[in-house]
């Protein structure tokens, strides 16, 4: 069993940048790979990042590569994904999931927990 609760979104200007947290509570965190998906209005729910349990490896969806940073901080059971030149086109509500099992799925129909978002608005 797994909470997850994302902070730290709000309004920033295009070619800005900011960084969200999704904190976890519950048994085993360092067992999860964790995800930051998102979702505008209208449009299905997209893969953004994954991390692996010890924070060794990451994926990317390719338009946030070289923009987007996820990490993560098992001690404090905290995952972060650090947005650094911010498009219009990267607005929506970002979730962060987890799943348990070894897995390099990006669906959203293979996470075990969700946390419930967090919104971030980009404006030109």
């Amino acid at each position: 069993q797994l909470q997850l609760v994302e902070s730290g979104g709000g309004l920033v200007q295009a070619g800005g940048s900011l960084t969200l947290s999704c904190a976890a509570s519950g048994q085993s965190f360092r067992s999860y790979t964790m995800y930051w998906f998102r979702q505008a209005p209208g449009t299905e729910r997209d893969f953004v990042a994954s991390i692996s349990r010890t924070g060794t490896y990451a994926n990317y969806r390719d338009s946030v590569k070289g923009r987007f940073t996820i990490s993560r901080d098992n001690a404090k059971n905290i995952t972060y994904l650090q947005m650094t030149n911010l498009k219009p086109e990267d607005t929506a509500t970002y979730y962060c999931a987890a799943v348990q099992k070894i897995t390099i799925t990006t669906l959203p129909s293979g996470m075990d927990y969700w946390g419930k978002g967090t919104l971030v608005t980009v404006s030109s």
